[in-house]
């Protein structure tokens, strides 16, 4: 495979991976629905970074560590279950907070305490770092596409940048559809459903990742 095609290949795969629906997608719509597209792209960013972090670590061979090591893929594991769990619950219990009867409340929604804490790009970052699967994924996705000839670390490195572009892009189409939602979004009740359900699916996730057997 000489460097074009393995290129285009890598390409097509990244971009079916892309927009598949997700963890990464559902956190970075939630944020565009709930906080706005500034939010929604640092979550975004946040996501690609650890895209870009995880292919560097696969290029120069520490993310294989996770593939033989069970002790090292296991506390990876339950670190994220539980970020991703803990994540989820903070957005359950805004949306259960009781609602404020004064109408103005609903007509000028104040910024979530989440989003005041460390920052959405933190959350993407550490959401994408801590999963262990996405480290496996990579070890085992990137060496299909690398040519013979190629410089590793850096064609790797390269491939991951693809990848990490494909992803902002479609995070910012994601977010600007949502665009059509502002009004809704100001809504006390709608942002309050919209975080119950992104919490319950993070925290879904969470759980899944906990009990995952590794195959």
């Amino acid at each position: 495979m000489d460097w074009v095609s393995a290129i285009a290949a890598f390409s097509v795969a990244a971009a079916l991976l892309t927009i598949t629906p997700g963890l990464d997608t559902a956190l970075v719509l939630r944020t565009a629905t709930v906080e706005g597209g500034g939010a929604a792209m640092k979550a975004g960013a946040g996501v690609v970074s650890g895209v870009l972090a995880w292919g560097l670590l696969a290029s120069v061979g520490l993310g294989a560590v996770l593939t033989v090591s069970e002790i090292g893929y296991r506390i990876l594991q339950y670190v994220g279950a539980a970020y991703l769990v803990w994540l989820g619950a903070q957005m359950v219990r805004a949306a259960l907070r009781p609602a404020v009867p004064d109408s103005a409340a609903d007509a000028a929604l104040p910024e979530p305490p989440a989003a005041r804490s460390a920052g959405w790009f933190v959350r993407g970052l550490m959401t994408n770092l801590l999963n262990p699967k996405v480290g496996v994924f990579y070890v085992s996705f990137l060496p299909q596409f690398i040519p013979q000839d190629a410089p590793v670390i850096a064609f790797s490195v390269g491939l991951a940048g693809i990848h990490a572009a494909m992803g902002l892009i479609w995070f910012a189409a994601i977010t600007a559809a949502t665009r059509p939602l502002a009004r809704m979004v100001r809504n006390r009740a709608f942002t309050r459903g919209i975080d119950g359900v992104t919490g319950s699916v993070l925290i879904a996730f969470g759980v899944r990742l906990a009990f995952d057997q590794r195959s």
